[in-house]
């Protein structure tokens, strides 16, 4: 076999003009080499930013549309999770008892991740410990001879460091957001500043959530005193006017039976007056009826609704599916709902019939009211309809009024019942 013979070739420039080439071309190369480099770490810093850009966007959108917090917490928590290149991420509120909670946690892959709605102490090592000291970005490089339960959980799920920043509402400190990684290389210098741009928008949504739940709150107070005043006003009616009125009948009618048959002309005015009478106290029932219905009070929704279809001036055919109790407020707005629309059905919809069906899905009253007529009704030209829908907003639900023309009206009332608590 014969040796294999290695050749070796070697550039061998004719003359100084050729080395001079050499020299530039390696030169050129070596430029080109940096050149791309950078243009590849701009592009990489370019796309970072897009992608920065982008979440922002969609966490600025959910805002703008007034979701629940929870939907805003749970988005942002994985938006900074996937920008900082975290392997979990979670974001946890201060409690006024010095501890911190979970609101939203996300993980990169389908393993454990942190606890969400646990409670945790501020002892020992932990990001959320460190904000509350600085109030200010921090990061924990290593968790290895760390303690307290934040830091066990960590070491548990196999976290080796941290980084968080703060989220002020109100100028005060309401929570934190951390970015954890199980890997040893640190995070980038810039994450934290990446964390502070959603901690603003944030801050925004949990400012406007409080904001819209203490409209709601007052709102939902305001309908509560109304309806007080007017249990009242028919107690006050029922225990003292109609009271007096129904013994003033009873007197007048003593007076009457005692009174001669001779004297029929007495006679005949002492029954005048009684009819007088009886007739005030019909009426002032009514007035009651209007103010507060005693029947709603004692009784509850099912025999308030079928005394409405009672006295309606249109047929009804009432399908209540519920029977039970439920929070005052509820039972007012879907009793007067039910007394609106049958009074513009009688009054304009020259209907032939009415539908009022009741029913319980999980923990929402769901009312509905149609009818036959003629449509076309305008729910912003009545002013009943209008107080109507502010009652059942106060109250978290939701109204909704269809009325083309030539097909009737439908009106469709969605109340929570659990939230409301008991009666």
């Amino acid at each position: 076999m014969r040796p294999r013979i290695r050749r070796w070739y070697a550039f061998k420039p004719a003359d100084s003009r050729d080395w001079a080439e050499l020299t530039a071309f390696v030169v050129t190369a070596v430029a080109a080499s940096h050149v791309a480099a950078r243009l590849r770490q701009q592009a990489l810093a370019w796309s970072r930013l897009a992608n920065e850009q982008a979440a922002l966007r969609r966490v600025a959108t959910l805002v703008a549309q007034a979701v629940p917090p929870a939907e805003i917490f749970e988005t942002v928590t994985r938006e900074i999770g996937l920008l900082s290149g975290a392997d979990l991420a979670r974001m946890e509120r201060y409690e006024d008892d010095g501890t911190v909670t979970g609101v939203a946690a996300w993980v990169r892959d389908d393993g454990r991740q942190l606890a969400v709605g646990r409670r945790f102490a501020l002892t020992g090592v932990s990001i959320a410990a460190r904000v509350r000291q600085t109030s200010g970005p921090v990061r924990v490089d290593s968790l290895a001879n760390a303690s307290g339960p934040i830091a066990e959980e960590a070491r548990a799920l196999g976290i080796r460091s941290s980084v968080g920043c703060p989220i002020r509402v109100g100028g005060r400190l309401w929570g934190v957001i951390a970015a954890s990684s199980r890997r040893g290389a640190p995070f980038p210098a810039d994450t934290e500043s990446q964390i502070s741009a959603f901690t603003e928008l944030v801050a925004t949504a949990v400012s406007n959530a409080v904001s819209r739940g203490q409209l709601a709150a007052s709102r939902a107070r305001i309908v509560a005193s109304a309806d007080a005043t007017r249990r009242q006003i028919e107690r006050d009616l029922h225990d003292g006017i109609q009271q007096r009125l129904v013994t003033l009948g009873l007197e007048l009618q003593g007076v009457r039976e005692a009174v001669p048959s001779d004297r029929r002309e007495l006679l005949a005015q002492l029954s005048d007056v009684e009819d007088h009478v009886r007739a005030l106290i019909d009426e002032l029932r009514e007035i009651a009826r209007g103010i507060h219905p005693a029947v709603l009070s004692q009784g509850g929704l099912g025999p308030a609704l079928k005394s409405l279809a009672r006295r309606s001036g249109v047929p009804v055919q009432l399908n209540v599916g519920v029977v039970q109790r439920f929070p005052h407020p509820v039972e007012a707005a879907a009793y007067y709902a039910v007394s609106e629309a049958l009074t513009n059905t009688t009054k304009h919809a020259n209907a032939s019939v009415a539908h009022v069906d009741l029913e319980v899905h999980d923990v929402t009253l769901q009312l509905s009211i149609r009818d036959d007529g003629v449509g076309g009704a305008d729910p912003a030209q009545g002013s009943g309809i209008v107080g109507l829908a502010d009652r059942v907003e106060a109250l978290g639900g939701t109204i909704a009024v269809t009325s083309p023309p030539g097909e009737g009206t439908a009106i469709a009332l969605k109340l929570p019942v659990e939230s409301l608590g008991p009666r």
